[in-house]
């Protein structure tokens, strides 16, 4: 059965979030090759019908998904070798040196010494094919963003790693590009042929996905990354200097997460040329996710409304103001460009500081927000704060506080672990905890508050693997506002998997107990 993704159809959804990097992988992360297509099987044994997902993009600082050196591109640490040895364009002896690296650990320095290495041997037996019509048509497909990406990373390359403000000023100002030495453009080739593979694998694995009757939600980090090709290639529709530096930078507020609040340092848009020329760059950004997954999770979503501006070279974001943005009127212009079921395709990250104003656009379109129940009343907020994220009517006065039109998760890929998380509270707080969720030990938490947000009116409840798996706080995926070794780095492992069989055995049963699929 095909998937078929509609938050106005009346099924209740279930299902997994995990990104693809950390599925199982003989090659130091999870990849787009035999296990990646277990995963899926697994989800349609246990009944769940969709698989959320982070960014695909190739990773950049702090090997972040959400700082990424283009917003378009796939990153080329997901491409099979596997896949690639059946089409012929590897070798045995091409693989034989790869080294063992850590089960459950990605290794992102060694990923890209080795991984690399390989992947430029599978370019030059490509090469050596000459049946290049398929390749060429990908290119011309994808030439409005491509070109740049790929010459963008060639000429990083060729700098050592360099961020572009450093690169010479011709080069940086794009005011000289003619005249590149000819390796730079048979490097960008070489960057072409990668998201060619990348794209010709993510399409079957998404297919297989569909016809299996998981469809998978995507991200898309409402700010990209200042050393990118989309920054890069289009400074004008950024707030940068006339030497293409940045001169705001984005960030969030001091909260009760964090003193002085999360410098990102991701350069602005500047929304007034972007609503010149009809929002193209995001339309086309749109079109191309759309492509790639079912539905997108849109990051950050209040930054629509209004946004935390910090000047550039700020040390914390505490000095910062919000501005204005024209959120209505962008999505008013996306819902001309999608049609009336823009709504069926975009999630809106509601979390953080959301004022009546945020809720009044997300509504206004009918997105659905996203309710965490980490940010219930048991968390650091207070009960004014955090209600709206407690499932029923216990210990409120309103009825039911997840709404039918919103996406229900124990924690995000931000949070920590529902274990961590647990043992994180005051023992007066466990016991309120246990009380709440009707047992007597921490050992059944977890299914415990994936039930209780299953029987909830929410459209669709999302869980992460690590939850339903019941693992402690070494497999957390993110800490925000640190740059640790830990950070994205996660693996599954079809040891694991095999080893807690039984947790998805009882996913299944509660999924079939609250009548979602």
């Amino acid at each position: 059965m095909k998937a078929k993704l509609s938050q106005n159809d009346n099924k209740r959804r279930s299902g997994v979030l995990i990104h693809p990097i950390s599925f199982p992988g003989k090659y130091g992360c999870g990849d787009l090759g035999s296990d990646a297509y277990q995963i899926i099987d697994l989800l349609k044994e246990s009944n769940q019908s969709l698989l959320q997902i982070l960014p695909l993009s190739p990773t950049g600082f702090g090997d972040s998904p959400y700082q990424s050196f283009s917003a378009f591109a796939g990153s080329p640490y997901l491409i099979s070798f596997e896949l690639l040895s059946k089409k012929g364009l590897l070798t045995s002896a091409d693989l034989k040196d790869y080294p063992q690296f850590h089960p459950t650990r990605i290794d992102y320095g060694g990923l890209y010494q080795h991984n690399f290495r390989i992947l430029k041997k599978a370019y030059h037996h490509f090469l050596e094919h000459k049946e290049f019509t398929q390749f060429n048509e990908f290119c011309q497909k994808n030439q409005y963003w491509l070109n740049d990406y790929a010459l963008f990373m060639a000429i990083k390359d060729s700098k050592k790693g360099a961020s572009w403000d450093l690169w010479e000023k011709p080069i940086r100002l794009r005011q000289d590009l003619e005249h590149l030495p000819l390796h730079i453009h048979e490097e960008a080739n070489f960057y072409k042929f990668l998201q060619w593979e990348f794209s010709e694998q993510w399409t079957a694995f998404k297919k297989y996905a569909n016809n299996n009757g998981i469809a998978i939600i995507g991200d898309a980090p409402i700010f990209v990354s200042y050393d990118s090709s989309d920054v890069w290639a289009n400074q004008h529709l950024f707030y940068l200097d006339e030497e293409g530096k940045p001169e705001v930078v984005a960030g969030v507020p001091p909260d009760y997460f964090s003193e002085t609040g999360q410098l990102w340092g991701n350069p602005l848009y500047n929304w007034e040329k972007m609503e010149h020329n009809q929002f193209d760059w995001w339309k086309k950004r749109i079109h191309h996710l759309l492509e790639t997954v079912d539905c997108i999770r849109i990051d950050h979503f209040r930054g629509f409304e209004a946004y935390w501006e910090i000047k550039y070279g700020e040390p914390t974001a505490i000095n910062g103001h919000w501005i204005k943005a024209p959120g209505e009127l962008f999505f008013q212009t996306l819902k001309k460009e999608f049609g009336d079921h823009l709504k069926e395709l975009v999630i809106a990250e509601d979390l953080g500081v959301i004022t009546d104003e945020v809720r009044a656009l997300r509504d206004h379109f009918d997105f659905p927000g996203m309710k965490i129940f980490q940010f219930a009343p048991y968390g650091q907020g207070t009960f004014e704060e955090d209600g709206q994220h407690l499932p029923n009517e216990k210990h409120m006065y309103r009825a039911e506080n997840y709404c039918e039109n919103s996406i229900a998760y124990p924690g995000t890929h931000d949070n920590d672990l529902l274990h961590g998380w647990f043992y994180s509270q005051s023992s007066s707080k466990q016991k309120e905890i246990l009380e709440y969720l009707e047992i007597d030990q921490p050992q059944k938490l977890n299914m415990a508050i994936i039930k209780k947000i299953m029987e909830s009116k929410s459209k669709w409840t999302i869980y992460s693997m690590q939850d339903i798996l019941n693992l402690t706080s070494e497999a957390r995926m993110n800490t925000p506002g640190t740059c640790g070794i830990h950070n994205w780095s996660w693996r599954l492992t079809n040891k694991l998997l095999n080893e807690k069989k039984e947790h998805f055995i009882q996913l299944k049963e509660l999924t079939i107990q609250t009548k979602r699929g």
